[in-house]
C-alpha cells in the first residue's frame, strides 16, 4: 500500500495526535487529582504546570535550530518517544509504590524538554504538507484535536481513576502512544530541501539560534504580535492555572464535577475548532486574535471568577476554550504567511520563547498571587481570593487585546504591505 503524502499524510498525522493527546491528557488529569489529594494547594498544581513549561520554553530556540536542520519525521519521533519514556518512568515508580510529589516535578521537566521540539516540528511539518490556503484550517484541526482530548480525557480519567488507579491510566497512555507512533512511521514527510552543514561552527550555531529573534524584531507585524502576546499571556496563564484549584476548592475535591466542567470547556474548544476548520476564520485574521482574545478573557476567565456553581463554571469554561482556536489559528496563519518556510522552526521557536516566558511567570505566580497576595486583601472565606484573582486577570487581559487595535502593525496585519515589510 502506498504511504500517505501531502494532505493525506497530514490527516494521518492529525489522527495520531488525537489518539496520543487523549492518553496524555488522561494521565495529566490523573496527576492533577493525585497531586491535589496529596497537598490540597493551588501552588503545588501551579508548580507542576510551571515545570512543564520551563524547559519547553528555555530550550525552544535551540530546538528550533535543530528542527530546521533535522528531518521533520525523526524530530517528531524523538519528541514523542521522550514524552512516552517519562510516562513509563512514572508508571514504574507508581507500581513500586514510591511515587512522590518531587518525582512528578522532575518528570514534568522531562516532558517539557521534549515538548520544546514537538511544537516547532509539528508547525514546520504542517507547512510543508499543506498549501498556504489550508494553514488556518489546519490550525483549526489541531485545536480540534487538543480540545477532543480535553473533553473525553477528564470524563474517562475520572471514571477510570477509582477503578484502575493512576497506574492503569498511565498504561492506557502508553498504548495510545504506540498507536500514534506507528502512524507517524507509516506516513511520508518530504525531506528538507535546504540541508545545512553537518558540523556548524560555534559562531554559526549562535547565529542560527539568534536568527529567529532578529527575524521577528526586523518585521513590524511579527514584532507587534509578539509584544501583544507577551503582555496578554501573563494574565491568560494566571486564569488558566487557577481554574482547576477554584473548582476543587468550591466543590470539596469533587473529581467528577471537575471532569464535567473541564469536558464542557473542551467541548467549547471542539466547537470553536470545528467552526474555524469549516469556515477558515475571519477574512481579516487579526480580528480573530484581538476580539477572540478579549472575549476569552471576559466571557471565560472573568465570568469564571464571578460564577458560584457548576452550570456557570461550565459556561465560562466553554467560552474560554471556544475562542482559543480563533486566537491561535489566526496568529499562526498570519505568521505562516510572513515567515520563509526554511526559517519556520527558528522563528516560531523564538516567538514561543518570547511569548511563553510571561506565560511561565504567570503560571508560577498564580498560586502564590491568590494564596498569599489576594488573601491579604479579601481573605480566604469561601475561596474568595481565587474568584477575585480570576475576575481581575480576565479584565486586564481583555484590555491588552483590545489595545492592539491602536497599533497599525497589528490592525493591518493582514495587509500585504505589512506582511512583506522586512
Amino acid at each position: 500500500m502506498k504511504r500517505p503524502a501531502g494532505s493525506r499524510a497530514f490527516a494521518f498525522l492529525w489522527l495520531g495526535q488525537v489518539i496520543s493527546l487523549l492518553g496524555s491528557a488522561m494521565t495529566w488529569f490523573a496527576f492533577t487529582l493525585w497531586v491535589w489529594q496529596e497537598t490540597e494547594q493551588a501552588s503545588s498544581l501551579a508548580t507542576v504546570s510551571f515545570l512543564v513549561f520551563l524547559p519547553s520554553i528555555l530550550f525552544m530556540p535551540i530546538a528550533g535550530v535543530m528542527v530546521d536542520q533535522w528531518e521533520r519525521k525523526q524530530t517528531l519521533m524523538f519528541s514523542d518517544m521522550g514524552s512516552a519514556f517519562a510516562t513509563l518512568i512514572a508508571l514504574v515508580l507508581y507500581q513500586f509504590d514510591v511515587l512522590a510529589l518531587w518525582h512528578i516535578y522532575l518528570l514534568s521537566l522531562l516532558v517539557g524538554f521534549f515538548t520544546a521540539f514537538q511544537y516547532p516540528a509539528y508547525i514546520a511539518t504542517t507547512t510543508i504538507l499543506l498549501p498556504p490556503k489550508d494553514y488556518a484550517r489546519a490550525q483549526g484541526m489541531i485545536g480540534l484535536a487538543q480540545s477532543s482530548s480535553k473533553i473525553f480525557a477528564p470524563m474517562l480519567a475520572a471514571a477510570l481513576y477509582p477503578v484502575i488507579g493512576l497506574g492503569g491510566i498511565m498504561t492506557i497512555d502508553l498504548l495510545t502512544f504506540i498507536a500514534a507512533f506507528c502512524g507517524l512511521i507509516w506516513i511520508k514527510i518530504p525531506p528538507r530541501t535546504n540541508p545545512e552543514p553537518a558540523h556548524p561552527t560555534p559562531a554559526g550555531f549562535t547565529q542560527e539560534v539568534t536568527y529567529g529573534f532578529r527575524y521577528i524584531f526586523a518585521h513590524p507585524t511579527l514584532r507587534s504580535l509578539t509584544i501583544l502576546f507577551i503582555g496578554a499571556n501573563f494574565f491568560l496563564a494566571i486564569g488558566a492555572t487557577l481554574l482547576v484549584p477554584t473548582i476543587l476548592s468550591y466543590t470539596s475535591n469533587d473529581g467528577s464535577k471537575l471532569a464535567t466542567i473541564l469536558s464542557v470547556g473542551a467541548l467549547g474548544g471542539i466547537v470553536g475548532g470545528s467552526v474555524l476548520s469549516i469556515w477558515g476564520g475571519p477574512k481579516r485574521r487579526v480580528h480573530g486574535i484581538l476580539l477572540g482574545g478579549a472575549s476569552a478573557c471576559l466571557i471565560g476567565i472573568s465570568l469564571f471568577g464571578l460564577a458560584r456553581g457548576v452550570l456557570m463554571w461550565a459556561i465560562a469554561s466553554f467560552f474560554f476554550s471556544f475562542f482559543e482556536p480563533f486566537v491561535q489559528g489566526s496568529d499562526t496563519a498570519i505568521r505562516q504567511s510572513i515567515i520563509r518556510k526554511d526559517a519556520l522552526g527558528r522563528v516560531f521557536s523564538a516567538q514561543q520563547l518570547l511569548t511563553q516566558i510571561p506565560y511561565l511567570v504567570g503560571v508560577g505566580a498564580s498560586g502564590w498571587l491568590a494564596e498569599y497576595g489576594m488573601t491579604k486583601i479579601v481573605g480566604t472565606e469561601g475561596s474568595l481570593h481565587l474568584s477575585v484573582t480570576l475576575m481581575m486577570v480576565g479584565i486586564l487581559g481583555a484590555i491588552i487585546f483590545l489595545a492592539g487595535y491602536a497599533f497599525p502593525a497589528l490592525r493591518r496585519a493582514d495587509d500585504k504591505e505589512f506582511q512583506g515589510a522586512h
